[in-house]
């Protein structure tokens, strides 16, 4: 999970040396007050329905599932009836017939902070256009855009992934799926801030590896705090929460950890640690493993290497990490990844007739890799590696692994990504990749009865739009670093999400007013519509694509000169004054009140942004800015790119 080289070696030690655990602090007290008062209002009017509604009452509720009733109509210009609510929990009715006002948002007057009444997400990347899963058939990846290090586990009929999170909070996404396949996400495993404090981190630091198991009725999950604690897992009873709070592993040192569960009772930690003598070369990790005693919940016995290097040693092989072990037939097979995460990562494997080794490698290592192919191939997929395993009912075996998509070269901005593949067997080793075998991005489904697709898709072209009519924020949302106060609300405002202003800025290592989302395609785009109304110099607020603190793109309305406009800022590098620069920027007449639509737009290395004062008129802001200031390999780390929503104010 980690660059090859010195830099990556100095970037490890370095923040694996500062971990501090993280201390306890709850938030989330107050949420839905303003929504019940909401309810009680609009129960006082429950008799005027349809196009009785006073303006901006709600209309029927549709009678069927999926439509909704049409919203009253309102008497007034700018204002209108809300759309109904269809009955069936999960589907949900669509919006009704707005009321006859020109603007059905001028009702409500803007302000500095921000109110957004949708976010739509839209990808159209070629390569699922050229090529689509048919029936009986699966698109890789499955979870496209930044989901990587994934880790599986099976309970009975059920399929259960995690993901690293870095320093976006909540913490470790979780999905289900009865079919490897479609996979709907469950919530976040650490979505407390006393299970994960992120102050300060860089946002490659953070959540590295998760690893996912089951014992005994219980649900592990094990991963690393890079620079703020180390190792820990917690547990549940249900892999949609609640979690515990963080068990830590002060005597595992290294990162990468994973639960055994052996057949005999026993249990034991694999992870990737420093080698037990002096490091030969920039790279050299070695793979350790010890006891874990599940009833005290705490590491015994001795610590012992298993792998040191890699699997051969002499040709200097670089990070040996993210192990995870089976026993198989009672022989032990140890999985790892190796050659660092950029292109020319890998998969590799050992066994052992015990568990503690010693491990001898595969001939025919790597068992993944991509490295060696032309990487002039049509839509190439790279940097393979960082896998696990998973057996099905009927025997066969699956693996989930990361994975890269290249709009050119080595340049991605949509992050290392949760590709499928069988693992086959051969003279007794599982194999996944082997010769010139390419990652396919349409393969045969595992032979598990078929699912149907989830609310909000996570593998080929797609489109998810967000009404914000919620009270509490989807899932697929994430903040930079772990909030300590409440500044978003959908309550006060249904319909809305509206963002708190406050004095902490995008591109330092605070934890500003941003809800974002993952760019799951190279070519997509994103779009929001806005009430703003800056009020102050220094005021703000607008959509960004965000890959790291130094590296982002922010259109958004401010002040210039005491007036208003709409700008568009870069940010990419340390520049002499630390701060983005203005590379576009038009007037804007927001005396009207009514929403500013903004919209964000990615053609692989290209990004382009307009806006729009009107639905649907969209003008052109700038066009095709070089959008390889995103990518993971200008911008450094591990992460991919957010598109969101952001707030600021140096006056709040």
């Amino acid at each position: 999970m980690v660059l090859s080289g010195l830099a990556s070696e100095v970037f490890f030690m370095k923040t694996l040396s500062e971990m501090v655990a993280p201390p306890g602090s709850e938030w989330r007290s107050h949420q839905r007050a303003a929504r019940v008062t909401f309810v009680l209002l609009a129960l006082l009017m429950s008799a005027c329905t349809g196009e009785d509604a006073p303006p901006g009452a709600s209309g029927d509720q549709g009678p069927d599932p999926g439509t909704g009733g049409d919203g009253g109509t309102g008497p007034d210009p700018g204002t209108s009836g809300d759309g109904g609510t269809g009955p069936d929990p999960g589907t949900g009715g669509g919006g009704g017939t707005g009321g006859t006002g020109p603007d059905p948002d001028t009702s409500m007057a803007p302000s500095k902070n921000p109110q957004f009444s949708w976010f739509e997400y839209e990808g159209k990347d070629p390569v699922h256009q050229e090529l689509t899963a048919g029936e009986g058939e699966y698109s890789n990846p499955i979870l496209a855009g930044f989901h990587p290090d994934p880790s599986v586990c099976r309970v009975g009929e059920d399929y259960y992934l995690v993901n690293s999170s870095f320093s976006y909070f909540p913490g470790v996404p979780i999905f289900h799926s009865r079919d490897l396949v479609h996979w709907t996400q469950l919530g976040h495993v650490l979505d407390r801030p006393s299970q994960l404090d992120l102050d300060s981190q860089a946002i490659s630091e953070g959540i590295f590896a998760p690893a996912i198991r089951h014992h005994d009725g219980v649900f592990y999950m094990v991963t690393t705090l890079v620079g703020g604690g180390g190792n820990f897992f917690v547990t549940a009873t249900d892999p949609a929460g609640p979690w515990s709070d963080p068990i830590w592993l002060n005597s595992v040192d290294g990162i990468d950890p994973s639960f055994f569960f052996d057949d005999n009772g026993k249990a034991y930690v694999v992870n990737n640690g420093p080698p037990a003598g002096a490091s030969l070369y920039d790279g050299h990790r070695a793979l350790w493993i010890q006891e874990f005693d599940v009833a005290t919940q705490k590491m015994v016995g001795p610590r012992s290497v298993i792998v040191d290097g890699g699997v051969d040693i002499s040709k200097k092989p670089i990070w040996i990490e993210g192990p995870h072990i089976f026993n198989v037939d009672g022989t032990y097979y140890l999985i790892a990844a190796e050659g660092g995460t950029g292109d020319q990562h890998s998969e590799v494997v050992f066994r052992s007739a015990s568990v503690t080794g010693p491990y001898a490698p595969y001939a025919g290592n790597p068992i993944l890799t991509q490295r060696h192919l032309d990487r002039n191939r049509p839509f190439p997929v790279t940097s393979t590696g960082h896998a696990d395993f998973v057996q099905l009912p009927n025997g066969d075996w699956w693996s989930v692994f990361l994975g890269t998509r290249p709009y050119e070269g080595d340049l991605y901005n949509t992050g290392r990504e949760t590709f499928l593949m069988p693992v086959r067997w051969v003279d007794g080793w599982p194999v996944i990749t082997a010769g010139t075998e390419t990652v396919p991005y349409v393969h045969e489904s595992p032979a598990l009865p078929p699912q149907p697709a989830p609310a909000v898709p996570m593998s080929g072209n797609f489109t998810y739009r967000d009404e914000f009519d919620g009270d509490e924020l989807a899932p697929t949302w994430n903040f930079i670093r772990t909030p300590v106060e409440q500044w978003h609300d959908l309550t006060a405002s249904p319909g809305w999400l509206t963002l708190k202003a406050r004095a902490a800025h995008l591109g330092q290592r605070e934890q500003p007013s941003f809800i974002g989302r993952r760019q799951q395609h190279g070519w997509a785009s994103a779009s929001t519509a806005m009430k703003y109304l800056p009020s102050a110099p220094g005021d703000a607020a607008g959509l960004v694509a965000f890959q790291n603190d130094d590296f982002y793109y922010f259109l958004g309305v401010t002040l210039a000169d005491g007036e208003p406009v709409i700008q568009l800022e870069k940010k990419a590098g340390s520049s002499a004054s630390g701060e983005a620069q203005v590379i576009a920027s038009a007037p804007l007449d927001l005396s009207a009140g009514a929403p500013i639509h903004l919209k964000i737009e990615a053609q692989g290395a290209a990004y382009s942004f307009s806006y729009a004062r009107e639905p649907g008129a969209w003008v052109s802001l700038l066009e095709e800015v070089d959008g390889r200031t995103l990518s993971t390999q200008q911008a450094g780390g591990f992460v991919g790119t957010y598109i969101g929503l952001y707030a600021y104010t140096e006056q709040p």
